[in-house]
C-alpha cells in the first residue's frame, strides 16, 4: 500500500515518530508536511530528536489566517495526492493541517484516516474543535485513543469504521522518557534550579489566553507569584503578545526558548507539577504520574479531570488550583490510553481497511 501522512504542527510532529515507522517496515510512506509550523524550533527539532525521516512533500504554506491557511493547504495537498495517488491519507489531532488534509482526500474519494479520533472539548470557540468534529464526520477510518472518544462518536451516529487503538503517545513517552534523562543537568542549570529542586512546568499557547490583554495580565501575574519556581517555555505567540501588551514575567518565571520533545520530556520528568493549556501535555503529564492544571474551562481529555490528576482553572481560581495539585495525588491512576504498540495497531487497522 502507499500511504500519504500529512503532519504540519508540533503535535503532529510527536505522534508521526511510532506511526511512520510502523508504515516504512511494511509499506511505502509518502511524509507530507505542509509548512504550518516552519522554523526549526518548533518543525526541524522534533523530526531530530524523535529520528522522523524528511518529508518526502514540503507544501510550504507559512503562517496566515485560519482560512488563507487551511485553504493553501487544502489546493497544495489535492495537487500532491493527483500526483501521488495514494491509497491512504493519514491526519492527526486537529490543527488546520489536519483539516485542510483530510478534506482534500475526501473530495478526491481517497480514504481518511484519522489518528486521535472522537476527542471533544465541546467548545466550538476553538478552532481545533471545529476541525477535530469536521474530521471525523469525514474519515473513512478512525481510531480513538480512549474509551471516551470512542463513546463521543457514538453520540454523533459514528459508529462504522471505528478502531480503538490506544493514543501514540504512549510509544512516543515511553521510548523518550529514557534518553531525556541526560538532557536534565543542562536544562536545569540553565533555568538556575538545583537537581531535585520542585518547580512547576508551564505552557501556555492558545490565542484564548495569550490574545486577552486581561487574561493575559491575570496568568502572568499569577506565575510571577507562585510560591515554587515556574520554568516556562516561551510560545512564539504568547512572546509576541506579551511584548504587545507590555507584560512582563518576574524572578519567580525561568524562561527558555521554544524546546523540542526530548527536552520536553526531561523537564516534565523532573517537575512536580504542570502548568498548561496544551491537550498534548496534559496527556503526557499524566502518563508521567505529575498532576496537572489546565487554564482552560474545557479540555479534550476530560478523563484526567474525572481521576483527580488534573483541574480545569480560569485565572482567578489559578491559585487554588495550583495549591491542589500540589497535595498528594490520587492512589489511583487509571490506564486511560493503553498498551505500547500503537503504531504497530494503526497500521493493523489500515490494512483491515
Amino acid at each position: 500500500m502507499k500511504i500519504m501522512t500529512i503532519v504540519g504542527a508540533r503535535p503532529e510532529f510527536i505522534q508521526t515518530a511510532p506511526v511512520t515507522k510502523a508504515i516504512r517496515r511494511r509499506h511505502t510512506e509518502i511524509l507530507v508536511h505542509t509548512g504550518q509550523h516552519y522554523d526549526d524550533k518548533m518543525s526541524d527539532v522534533f523530526f531530530r530528536d524523535l529520528g522522523i525521516p524528511a518529508p518526502e512533500i514540503n507544501l510550504d504554506v507559512g503562517s496566515g489566517s485560519h482560512g488563507k491557511q487551511t485553504g493553501e493547504i487544502l489546493a497544495r495537498a489535492e495537487a500532491a495526492m493527483l500526483r501521488e495517488k495514494p491509497d491512504w491519507v493519514v491526519v492527526f489531532g486537529d490543527t488546520n493541517s489536519t483539516i485542510g488534509g483530510a478534506l482534500a482526500a475526501a473530495k478526491l474519494h481517497i480514504p481518511v484516516a484519522h489518528i486521535e479520533a472522537g476527542l471533544r472539548s465541546y467548545d466550538r470557540k476553538m478552532p481545533e474543535e471545529v476541525n477535530r468534529v469536521m474530521t471525523d464526520h469525514i474519515s473513512t477510518l478512525l481510531l480513538p485513543p480512549t474509551q471516551a472518544a470512542v463513546d463521543n462518536l457514538a453520540k454523533e451516529g459514528i459508529t462504522q469504521g471505528v478502531k480503538l487503538v490506544g493514543d501514540v503517545r504512549v510509544d512516543v513517552v515511553t521510548q523518550t522518557v529514557p534518553r531525556s534523562r541526560d538532557e536534565q543537568p543542562r536544562l536545569l542549570d540553565q533555568t538556575k534550579l538545583k537537581a531535585g529542586e520542585p518547580f512547576a512546568l508551564a505552557t501556555i499557547h492558545r490565542a484564548s489566553n495569550t490574545d486577552d490583554p486581561v487574561r493575559l495580565k491575570a496568568i502572568i501575574d499569577a506565575f510571577n507569584t507562585l510560591e515554587l519556581p515556574v520554568v516556562l517555555p516561551v510560545h512564539p505567540r504568547l512572546g509576541k503578545m506579551m511584548t504587545e501588551f507590555g507584560l512582563a514575567f518576574g524572578g519567580n518565571v525561568r524562561t527558555l526558548e521554544p524546546i523540542g520533545f526530548l527536552e520536553m520530556i526531561a523537564l516534565l520528568d523532573a517537575c512536580r507539577i504542570v502548568v498548561t493549556d496544551s491537550g498534548g501535555l496534559q496527556k503526557e503529564a499524566y502518563m508521567l504520574h505529575r498532576p496537572g492544571v489546565t487554564v482552560r474551562d474545557t479540555t479534550e481529555w476530560i478523563e484526567t479531570v474525572h481521576s483527580g490528576w488534573n483541574r480545569l482553572t480560569e485565572p482567578e481560581d489559578f491559585k487554588a488550583a495550583v495549591s491542589a495539585a500540589l497535595a498528594p495525588p490520587p492512589a489511583d491512576h487509571p490506564d486511560f490510553y493503553g498498551a505500547v504498540g500503537v503504531g504497530e495497531r494503526i497500521v493493523d487497522a489500515l490494512e483491515a481497511g
